[in-house]
């Protein structure tokens, strides 16, 4: 039941509305690179629309509004081990990998090299690389330190370069 707030007009659902349109928006990038690194790209989209329903049913468990990003980001991990658990194995056939003379690595070939990086280094690629976050904003919303942002990503793109390099003919 909504309850007005005196002087204001404007009932208390409305304003956790607003505030949760704020965190949609302030954090929705992070929480699509943190599914992206670890679900199908297929996938993604109706992830993250789940974790952030789920959210809105647990923002009354949010202690400390200041702690948002690193709440979100463990309620998108979480939804990306319920995805593995609750989906049977496939592989999808890449057409691409069907051709005698494989094409010069593109986004997605890219995207499936990153994939295959160790799981620290493969979050904060995505959030960088994909998501376009800059190491400080990466730190912010998933509270990683910001020296913890940089070596992920110093060594992450390190090894994603070797992993090119490697299968370049």
């Amino acid at each position: 039941m909504e309850t007005a707030i005196p002087l204001i007009g404007i009932s208390t659902r409305d304003q956790e509305r607003g505030s949760f349109s704020k965190l949609y928006g302030q954090y929705a990038r992070m929480v699509h690179g943190i599914l992206l690194a670890r679900v199908p790209r297929s996938e993604v989209d109706d992830l993250v629309q789940e974790v952030f329903l789920h959210a809105w049913r647990m923002l009354p468990s949010l202690r400390d509004r200041n702690a948002a990003g690193g709440w979100l980001a463990t309620i998108a991990r979480n939804q990306a081990i319920d995805y593995h658990r609750r989906t049977p194995l496939t592989a999808e056939l890449n057409p691409d990998s069907l051709r005698q003379n494989p094409a010069p690595p593109e986004a997605l070939e890219v995207l499936e090299t990153i994939g295959n990086l160790p799981e620290a280094y493969r979050e904060t690629l995505i959030l960088r690389l994909v998501e376009g976050m800059t190491g400080p904003e990466i730190a912010a919303q998933t509270g990683l330190t910001p020296a913890s942002v940089r070596v992920n990503l110093h060594r992450g793109m390190k090894l994603l370069r070797e992993k090119l390099e490697g299968k370049a003919p």
